[in-house]
């Protein structure tokens, strides 16, 4: 009666889909990785997956189940023997504190192991202050975790439950309330200015001399830089002037328009301050850039911007990192579909003379194929300067010694 209720029970079956879902899929992955591989080491990697770890803490807890009960069985066994059953408070209180050293022991591991993982030192002026914020608030909590967990455990263990002595009933106790409401309270408080402050620094939009604007543009699946010609000014961009040539809908009836730069590598001045006007043309996109604490969100039709500055090279975090491959990276932190994995941008740190090497031989947004679909068909004369050449007139015509739009 008892197994034809288990056979019938919806979790039992449940529980069986489960394994038998995991286990078809971890199988089919070895088979594959053998014929595809055809090595120990490739069938082996082919196990290490998240259906793997699911599947193995499932079989650890039918494990420890049928533990507990074969225990249960025993417990009755002795009972109805006329002898003395478990101690379950003893079982339970020293089941608590082998929980406690394993639950520190798996801390200390994740600190020591997982937390070398770490990204290096920040490469940004703002990344300090963010990275000093993040170890404060580690720290603090890790105090309080380790205090908690002891006393949570070290009470179940010490004040189990025993025939000698009483519960003691214990409903309220003002100075404890308030010890343990105006700490936190204090702390938070701390962190929370500390904060504001650092905010107030990371977020300062004051324009500053010698800032550099570069344009980012998400879009399934890439990011599109622009950078300023040697006006140094970006022109203006509308979503309603995009073609298959104008991939980022640069307005050319603005004079700033016409000397703008299109890059493949996002190059950037060491110690120079950066301001990435960040846009989106489909969906939400996210600029992330982790080894310069660099994350924002790009928004279709809400464009945004973030200011930092670089302070260590891609050669000397080469050097760091004892990587001589190393490359600073943008990637985009929103799953924007099915190619978000491969949405990427190198990003490198160099000298201020590389830079200007690097950005005279940057080819202009405005090419010829761009001019004959714009009809642009004045040329400026080579006498005037470029200056003179790009003067607009009313209504974005431009005189006859300067480019027209016939658009």
């Amino acid at each position: 009666m008892g197994f034809k209720k288990l056979i019938n029970s919806k979790k039992t079956l449940s529980l069986f889909a489960v394994f038998m879902l995991f286990g078809t899929n971890l199988l089919m992955a070895q088979s594959t990785g053998a014929a595809t591989a055809g090595t120990a080491a490739d069938k082996s990697d082919m196990w290490l997956s998240v259906g793997y770890y699911v599947l193995l803490f499932l079989v650890a807890c039918l494990c420890v189940a049928i533990f507990g009960k074969i225990l249960k069985v025993y417990d009755l066994t002795l009972k109805m023997q006329g002898k003395a059953g478990f101690n379950w408070n003893n079982i339970m209180g020293v089941c608590c504190i082998l929980f406690l050293i394993a639950g520190m022991y798996g801390a200390y591991w994740s600190l020591t192991v997982q937390g070398s993982m770490k990204l290096p030192e920040s490469a940004s002026v703002h990344g300090v202050a963010i990275d000093d914020m993040f170890d404060l608030t580690t720290i603090l909590t890790l105090i309080v975790f380790v205090i908690t967990q002891a006393l949570l455990f070290g009470f179940a263990f010490f004040y189990r439950g025993s025939a000698k002595r009483k519960a003691y009933y214990y409903p309220h106790n003002n100075t404890i309330e308030k010890i343990w409401t105006v700490i936190p309270a204090i702390v938070l408080t701390i962190l929370v200015v500390f904060g504001f402050f650092t905010w107030e620094k990371v977020m300062d939009t004051t324009p500053e001399k010698g800032d550099i604007n570069i344009d980012v543009t998400g879009h399934q699946f890439a990011w599109e830089l622009r950078y300023p010609g040697p006006d140094g000014k970006l022109g203006n961009v509308n979503y309603a002037l995009y073609t298959p040539l104008n991939i980022l809908g640069i307005d050319y009836k603005d004079a700033n328009s016409y000397d703008d730069l299109k890059a493949d590598t996002m190059v950037l001045p060491v110690n120079k301050v950066i301001r990435l006007n960040i846009h989106a043309q489909d969906v939400i996109h996210s600029v992330f850039m982790p080894h310069f604490r660099v994350q924002l969100n790009a928004v279709p039709g809400l464009p945004t911007f973030f200011k930092f500055t670089p302070t260590i090279t891609t050669a000397q975090m080469r050097a760091i990192t004892d990587n001589p491959k190393f490359e600073y990276l943008l990637y985009c932190n929103k799953i924007c579909g099915g190619a978000h994995y491969n949405m990427q941008k190198v990003v490198r740190v160099v000298t201020q003379e590389e830079y200007q090497e690097w950005i005279s031989r940057q080819k202009p947004y405005l090419t010829d194929q761009l001019k004959q679909e714009l009809k642009m068909n004045v040329q400026p004369p080579a006498s005037l300067p470029a200056a003179a050449a790009l003067k607009t007139t009313v209504k974005g015509h431009l005189s006859s010694n300067t480019l027209a739009l016939n658009n």
